[in-house]
């Protein structure tokens, strides 16, 4: 029975698994390790992991762009920057994505969004990342990157910045931290819980960030029509008090007939990435049209 190496990288932690070709959601974690420091040490860790577990196949997720099998920019590990993962592991069949798409691929395919055409799927973590299935099939754009929603920007007199979009700026995993300092709690996840728990204080700092999030998604639901929003990521734990608030600035950005689109925590938490890894390195390079 073929076997799947899936890897979930990030910027600072590798994090894999194994599972059977047939069975990709189930796949089962084999350990996490800092993130390699260059080239090398990924090469051999990868190619150790698939001689141990006899693994034909590999699927891996990365926090950048990616096409086919190479990857393309990737910010936090510029060393792989350009490389075509096919010339590093030529004894394995290669299924390569950005980690927000992979994670959607996980949802439509075992999860939130499973028998669903259209849907969009919004990561919160450190940074924004975000997907978009249209018609059956997770959009990747010419460059990997399509709807990249954390550049969506709602302030025409805002600057840019070259490494973090405007709504990252707002609403991420970081932006959250500072208003929960500035607020007098620990950090972001001290700010949600404090919200959770009725904290007048914690609610009223939550409520330009979530006015952020609601403006952008009505633009992408305007321009997308999708049957669901995902949110994932760290964020998503507290999906109970951000909905509510992010679906009333949304509402008003919207006509009538394109308000009801549910917005929905994720099925897989933070193990999205390395489920959708496991599905794409099952399905190979064509992982993006959904069966």
């Amino acid at each position: 029975m073929s076997k799947v190496l899936a890897v979930d990288l990030g910027g600072t932690q590798l994090r894999a698994g194994l599972c059977a070709a047939a069975a990709p959601a189930a796949v089962e974690h084999i350990g996490a390790w800092p993130a390699p420091k260059g080239l090398d040490g990924f090469r051999e860790a990868i190619a150790r992991m698939a001689h141990d577990h006899g693994a034909e196949r590999f699927g891996v997720s990365v926090p950048g762009t990616a096409r086919g099998t190479r990857c393309l920019w990737i910010p936090n590990l510029p060393w792989l920057d350009g490389v075509d993962l096919a010339g590093l592991f030529p004894n394995l069949s290669i299924g390569l994505g950005q980690d927000a798409q992979l994670a959607l691929l996980a949802e439509v395919s075992a999860g939130a969004a499973k028998g669903l055409s259209d849907a969009m799927l919004v990561a919160i973590g450190t940074g924004i990342g975000s997907a978009v299935l249209s018609g059956s099939r997770i959009m990747r754009g010419g460059q990997g990157t399509a709807c990249s929603f954390g550049w969506a920007c709602a302030d025409l007199d805002d600057e840019g910045h070259d490494r973090d979009g405007w709504l990252e700026r707002q609403a991420s995993g970081r932006a959250f931290d500072a208003i929960g300092r500035q607020a007098g709690f620990s950090d972001g996840r001290g700010l949600l819980a404090a919200a959770r728990a009725g904290n007048a204080t914690a609610i009223d700092a939550l409520a330009r960030p979530a006015k952020a999030l609601g403006v952008s998604l009505a633009t992408a639901v305007a321009l997308l029509d999708p049957q669901t929003v995902i949110l994932a990521g760290g964020v998503a734990e507290a999906a109970d008090v951000l909905v509510p608030m992010v679906r009333a600035a949304m509402e008003k950005q919207l006509p009538p007939h394109l308000r009801r689109v549910r917005i929905e925590a994720g099925s897989f938490g933070k193990d999205a990435s390395l489920v959708g890894a496991a599905f794409a390195g099952a399905r190979g390079q064509q992982w993006d049209e959904i069966r």
